[in-house]
């Protein structure tokens, strides 16, 4: 194939990002236009069922006659149809969410009305899908693998340091991440932690958040005459800010902390740019004391987190039991 110019191969990405955008309104104009049609109808047959004109039997004949009057139709069958009437249900007395579901294909929203039990849940899920661009497969796992319960614990362990120093940190960092994905045994050593993270990186951003960008790995920072190393580094475009993340497979020790605020200080002198906000670190271990992390971070100065890492879907009832705690205790925050 003849090589293109360098001048017109500016105006074909031109044309190819013009196609591409079209057609993104494109669907996105149809995707709204099939979510109101499906409201509607729902809307319909959840009217004619609680005024009783309607039974199961004539939901069934409903997605028939559709059926035989226009075979090409698809997605109308009586178990949609229901989908419909719930979908209806679910939203039709919440303003706030009905213009995000219009926002979602189809699959997405019978995941999240489907699978979510609250309307905060529900809420999350909704936001997340639109700013993450999940696959529905995605969402699923993520359903699966307790995202919100864990964001939501997540943020009641941010400390005073980091709210101040990052105001719109929240549902950014997690208290527990989910790394089932790397098929790693229950026994392993650092570095198998870290060359598995790396080699799954793009299952580790979908856990992280699409805003985290890799960095590297061994991130060699030189100090004095003394080289120092860090797991890995990521950077948030969202808080502008360069994330570390230390890694540890044991139980958290308070020594931990003093080797990365360490590592961000030198980030914050000698890497982090001027318009950049300040660094922050996460220490990733395997198993923590909640007690004798509280007693490490109440006097620490540094924009720091002690997170801990499962290599299994957690126990979903698990981590709801703890965020109702949370909840009684009156410690939530909105989620906005």
């Amino acid at each position: 194939m003849k090589k293109t110019p360098q001048h017109t191969q500016k105006d074909f990405s031109e044309i190819l990002q013009q196609i591409q955008q079209s057609r993104q309104k494109v669907f996105t104009h149809i995707n709204t236009a099939l979510m109101d049609l499906y409201w509607h109808i729902g809307q319909l047959i959840s009217q004619k069922v609680s005024s009783q004109a309607w039974g199961k039997k004539v939901v069934t004949d409903l997605a028939q006659y559709i059926a035989q009057q226009d075979p090409e139709l698809k997605g109308f069958s009586d178990k949609n149809l229901w989908r419909m009437k719930q979908f209806f249900e679910t939203y039709q007395a919440d303003e706030k969410l009905s213009p995000l579901v219009r926002a979602l294909p189809w699959t997405h929203n019978t995941i999240i009305f489907s699978r979510c039990k609250s309307v905060e849940e529900r809420e999350y899920y909704l936001r997340l899908c639109i700013k993450e661009g999940y696959s529905s497969r995605a969402l699923e796992r993520q359903i699966s693998a307790a995202h919100f319960e864990r964001t939501m614990l997540g943020n009641q362990k941010l400390s005073a340091v980091l709210r101040e120093l990052h105001p719109s940190i929240t549902n950014t960092l997690k208290d527990n991440y989910v790394l089932e994905f790397l098929g790693l045994p229950m026994q392993h050593d650092e570095s198998h932690l870290q060359q598995a993270l790396i080699h799954n990186m793009k299952q580790f951003i979908l856990e992280l958040g699409k805003d985290f960008i890799f960095v590297g790995e061994e991130y060699r920072l030189q100090v004095g005459n003394q080289d120092f190393y860090i797991d890995l580094l990521f950077f948030h475009r969202g808080l502008s800010a360069l994330v570390a993340f230390e890694l540890k497979i044991g139980k958290f020790s308070p020594e931990h902390l003093g080797q990365l605020n360490f590592y961000l200080e030198a980030l914050d002198r000698d890497v982090k740019k001027l318009h950049e906000n300040p660094s922050i670190g996460i220490l990733l271990c395997r198993d923590k004391d909640e007690e004798v992390v509280e007693y490490a971070l109440s006097r620490n100065l540094s924009p720091t987190m002690v997170a801990q890492y499962e290599l299994q879907l957690p126990d979903k009832k698990l981590i709801q039991a703890r965020l109702h705690e949370l909840s009684e205790n009156g410690y939530m925050e909105s989620n906005e």
